[in-house]
């Protein structure tokens, strides 16, 4: 078995269990009222699985609107490349997501944390 990657964020951490050149996987913890940044993926395709805990979603739907939903677990969301999205953990809470393998393919429009970066050249 491939040795796991443990990724450190300001919310809570990630752990990446699969990187191939097809797909990517990883489980994402959020600690208790943190958010993630508003961000979007220029060519990453992913999808979602809220594990355990209650989230607030915000995706950008086809019409460029953001719309804000409950997330519990056993909800799952596709996220197509270019539309913006964000999480908030209303409990702690953990999320598998499985992905195409860009992994480094990040846009941030609006961050918490301080990390905005439009060019799309972001760490994970």
């Amino acid at each position: 078995m491939e040795n796991l990657i443990k990724i450190k964020k300001p919310w809570g951490y990630e752990i990446c269990f699969a990187n191939t050149d097809k797909y990517a996987g990883k489980i994402i913890f959020f600690k208790k009222g943190h958010v993630s940044s508003l961000h979007y993926h220029r060519f990453k395709h992913e999808t979602i699985y809220l594990d355990s805990g209650l989230m607030k979603l915000t995706l950008e739907d086809e019409n460029h609107n953001l719309k804000t939903r409950k997330f519990q677990a056993g909800d799952v969301a596709v996220i197509p490349p270019g539309r913006k999205h964000r999480v908030e953990a209303l409990q702690n809470s953990r999320i598998i997501e499985v992905s195409t393998p860009e992994l480094d393919d990040v846009v941030r429009v609006d961050d918490l944390y301080g990390r905005i970066n439009l060019n799309g050249e972001n760490e994970r």
